[in-house]
């Protein structure tokens, strides 16, 4: 059985789960290249607009898969391949939402912050663990986890690898919302429904001016923003937008 399951069943819509239960949905490099390949497609497909990333009800993804790291040496290739996922989601125009449950630490945790929107369930638990098993995070974990958390806290739960709980999370910011674990991914597909319905145009503009404005300074990012804003307006989902606001009905937008 495939490693990653897919469902376009909903309109706009791709929903991959990792699919490793026997090994805590730990993140291989088999593992890895199937779901870059699913994500590069996602951003090249026009009919989709939103992707859900999920696990199973016991871990979305518990971490790289040790097996492999404990055969690699200082300068293997499986650094290089394992950064194929890395950059499919670094280079995806398009909103990615996580739909957490259980475990999402190492690797799994770094996955979970490379995306735009994460739902925790209740009962899920958070982490960078590596430093205990003599590494450190090698996939954004420290620097994804600064830019959302702050140093402080950063400091604290990645140089001990100590497990964060749901609530934790949230108030830390490293996570958008928590809900109950059995409403996660309805939530998670809910959302995506939502974002899905909305012009493409103006979503991807937003993700963008999100993503580069965090590392820019204030002025150089409200001129990016300003700039991305004024593009819109030659969009037709923009004429349609406001035409259909002002008659009263549904806008049908077409990404144009």
């Amino acid at each position: 059985m495939s490693d990653v399951l897919i469902d376009k069943s909903v309109d706009g819509v791709l929903l991959l789960t990792i699919n490793r239960p026997e090994r805590r949905n730990a993140l291989s490099i088999p593992l890895r290249q199937e779901m870059a390949t699913h994500v590069n497609a996602f951003s090249a497909d026009p009919s989709l607009r939103a992707l859900v990333i999920t696990g199973d009800d016991k871990a979305f993804a518990a971490g790289a898969d040790l097996v492999e790291l404990g055969q690699r040496t200082v300068f293997d290739q499986g650094f290089e391949t394992a950064k194929v996922l890395w950059r499919a989601m670094e280079t995806c125009p398009k909103p990615i939402i996580a739909a957490v449950r259980g475990y999402a630490l190492g690797g799994g945790c770094e996955l979970m912050l490379q995306c735009d929107i994460i739902i925790g369930g209740e009962g899920a638990k958070f982490g960078q663990p590596e430093v205990k098993v003599g590494i450190m995070p090698g996939a954004g974990g420290t620097q994804r986890f600064l830019r959302a958390a702050g140093k402080a806290k950063t400091m604290r739960w990645v140089l001990t690898g100590d497990t964060i709980d749901a609530a934790t999370a949230l108030d830390m910011g490293i996570i958008s919302e928590v809900v109950a674990d059995e409403r996660v991914l309805e939530h998670a597909m809910g959302i995506a429904k939502q974002i899905a319905a909305l012009p493409p145009l103006a979503v991807t503009a937003i993700k963008q001016c999100v993503l580069l404005g965090q590392d820019a300074s204030l002025p150089a990012a409200l001129a990016h923003e300003q700039k991305a804003f004024q593009l819109l307006f030659a969009s037709e989902d923009r004429a349609e937008g406001i035409k259909a606001f002002l008659e009263r009905r549904p806008p049908a937008f077409k990404g144009v």
